[in-house]
């Protein structure tokens, strides 16, 4: 029964991805390492100290994993100002009509900074009852634990969540939580094949996606009513001579 929904962020409301991986290119082309398409796999879904770590490896320049992370942040921030991260065709319409219906949290690798500086910039960040940053769990997708935080956020089992992915570490991340997992898969980042095939709706469009979680959404209401209007009849019924 749905209760909630969890949107992802990096690919799902914003077009990102791609900047992720154009700075953290740019960081080790400056160290003079070849950053290519199989590290930036390996990345998407880390946490920030996670992918500063690995990015800080990679690179071997001797800086620091906070140094790196801190660079590589700023990059980003530096982008959203320039208005280089935008939301998605149906993103905010997607937000808002599940917004309507259910509590909605955020459930992202991004780090607290650039989750709170895109919410705020795009006037979307009154929708949701709460936020995560997978720096504020101990593992980052693919494992659920940013996806069970959000979930314990609002209140609402992982079960009866609905979470919405792109990526194939996002996709298994929501589905090792045990949550309704809905995929907007990325076109350049397709997710694999495996991935994708937890997912119990798939659709390229934001729209089409909207209308699944505003069809799930109803439904657990209605369900919900009914169940509560059971209750009261059983209780009635028990309460008579």
């Amino acid at each position: 029964m749905a209760a909630a929904v969890v949107f992802d962020m990096d690919g799902v409301l914003v077009e990102s991805e791609h900047l992720w991986e154009e700075l953290w290119t740019s960081f080790a082309s400056a160290r003079g390492v070849r950053w290519g398409p199989e590290q930036t796999r390996s990345c998407q879904g880390m946490s920030a100290p996670e992918w500063a770590a690995f990015l800080t490896e990679f690179a071997g320049g001797g800086d620091t994993a906070e140094d790196t992370e801190r660079t590589v942040v700023d990059g980003m921030i530096s982008a959203l100002e320039e208005g280089r991260i935008e939301l998605l065709p149906g993103a905010r319409e997607m937000v808002s009509e599940a917004a309507a219906l259910a509590p909605v949290a955020l459930a992202s690798s991004a780090p607290r900074r650039v989750i709170d500086a895109v919410l705020v910039r795009h006037g979307i960040d009154h929708h949701f009852k709460a936020t995560v940053s997978s720096a504020e769990v101990p593992r980052g997708k693919p494992s659920p634990d940013v996806y069970l935080a959000a979930a314990r956020r609002l209140g609402v089992p992982a079960h009866d969540c609905l979470a919405v992915e792109d990526s194939s570490n996002g996709l298994r991340a929501a589905a090792a939580a045990g949550m309704t997992v809905v995929a907007i898969p990325n076109p350049r980042y397709a997710p694999a094949e495996d991935a994708l095939a937890g997912a119990a709706f798939a659709a390229p469009e934001h729209a089409a996606v909207s209308g699944y979680l505003t069809e799930q959404l109803t439904r657990g209401a209605t369900a919900g009513e009914a169940g509560g209007a059971q209750s009261q009849e059983g209780r009635k019924e028990g309460d008579r001579p």
